[in-house]
């Protein structure tokens, strides 16, 4: 019975901390004059730099339409409006044309009023500006949108299996040819976000890149099934040096319960047991800091020291994956170590994120837990809704908490082995 007040009172909190949250950005990070979000903003909602960030313009329009259509409390005409001016300001200035990637390559930040600052050779922009596109045209039924969305899927997975070179990086003579699993993580994404609620063709025409996205994410389970290591070779070896021996344990996680939400789509339980058991559990048990709670943001499989100076740090989107993925799982199995896991995420996450007195979350903690940068937003931190909707949308879709509970033993007991 204690396991099912404490899952009320997490879904209360995460209702109240998504309200907050939503306050924060609607209050503070809408620009009326030239469109779009303001990105940089200060702990006191000031905004300290205008730079607006591609990527996370498009998180901020996916963000509003995903509320807006799945939860009735945000169902109101302000949040679609601001969704609608996003969007806008995304068509209008997002794509850069003219250079290697066509018509199709977005920029990775532009000014104020629109002009492209930066460029980045990665596929990420070009990500969030589908999931923006394809969520607009759900609630706005603008088929143009969708159109766009689509075209654009189709460029990167021919910028991904194909030909690279538009994505204007150098073929260097000492580069290896990486896998980096943000790349199948972020397209099985797309596939999940193109596919949902659509008919059997479109279910069926992106099957088969599901499937491929799934393959090479499970490439990066190595050290014969002891590790997931954040960079292997195309053919799923393992690579020399820092880059080689990189662990990411919020990517893993992340990877976790994108694995879970496709294995779920597919009924298939070999690949449920393989997210649970190699990218929820060893990332935990290796990223948990025992002394002082909290992911650790890298690590070197060797004990290294990682190169990466914020290595020790405490993000908050590591534990944001990892409370999702565990909840996720437990709502999939009724593991009781799996609502374990959750609770003891949980438990750090909302003691030291969230800012009780500014609203929004702070991103960035030291290793001992207090705040390194107090800023709410930069071009690496967007909204914290995202993640706080995505726990709510899993404590909704059962009838009641009781329904996620119901097959908890008590938890003084050993639960089933994670196997």
């Amino acid at each position: 019975m204690t396991s099912v007040i404490q899952l009320e009172e997490c879904r209360e909190r995460i209702r109240k901390e998504l309200d907050t949250v939503v306050d924060f950005w609607l209050r503070y990070s809408h620009d009326p004059d030239h469109g779009g979000f303001f990105n940089c903003i200060g702990r006191d909602g000031k905004v300290y730099d205008d730079l607006k960030y591609v990527w996370l313009q498009g998180r901020q329009v996916w963000m509003y339409c995903r509320l807006y259509r799945t939860v009735e409390r945000f169902h109101k005409p302000e949040i679609l409006e601001a969704a609608k001016a996003g969007g806008a300001f995304l068509r209008r200035f997002a794509r850069v044309s003219g250079g290697c990637g066509g018509d199709w390559k977005c920029a990775f930040c532009l000014t104020r009023d629109g002009k492209p600052v930066k460029i980045q050779r990665t596929i990420f922009s070009e990500c969030f500006y589908i999931l923006a596109m394809d969520e607009l045209s759900r609630v706005t039924g603008d088929t143009d949108m969708q159109l766009e969305a689509n075209q654009m899927m189709e460029q990167l997975i021919y910028w991904v299996q194909e030909d690279a070179s538009g994505l204007g990086r150098p073929q260097l003579a000492g580069d290896a040819p990486t896998n980096n699993m943000a790349v199948p993580m972020m397209l099985l994404c797309l596939v999940h976000q193109i596919t949902e609620g659509r008919g059997p063709d479109v279910v069926g025409k992106y099957r088969k890149l599901g499937c491929w996205c799934v393959q090479q994410i499970l490439q990066h389970i190595q050290r014969n099934g002891t590790a997931i290591l954040e960079n292997v070779s195309p053919e799923g070896g393992e690579l020399p040096g820092c880059k080689g021996r990189l662990q990411n344990p919020g990517h893993a996680l992340e990877a976790g319960w994108f694995l879970l939400q496709f294995s779920a789509e597919q009924s298939d339980q070999v690949l449920q047991r393989t997210a649970i058991n190699k990218y929820l559990e060893l990332p935990f048990q290796d990223g948990w800091d025992k002394e002082h709670g909290g992911l650790f943001y890298f690590l070197d499989v060797d004990k290294h020291c990682p190169t990466q100076l914020e290595w020790n740090m405490k993000l908050w989107w590591p534990h944001c994956e990892a409370l999702i993925a565990f909840l996720m799982a437990y709502k999939q199995t009724k593991n009781p170590e799996l609502l374990q896991r959750f609770f003891q995420v949980y438990e750090y996450t909302f003691s030291h994120f969230p800012d009780c007195q500014g609203g929004e979350w702070f991103g960035y903690l030291t290793q001992e837990g207090k705040v390194a940068l107090d800023f709410k937003g930069g071009p690496f931190k967007g909204e914290t809704s995202a993640a706080t909707q995505q726990m709510q949308h899993i404590f909704d879709s059962c009838k009641s908490v009781h329904e996620l509970e119901v097959c908890i033993k008590p938890l003084k007991m050993t639960g089933p082995t994670l196997t």
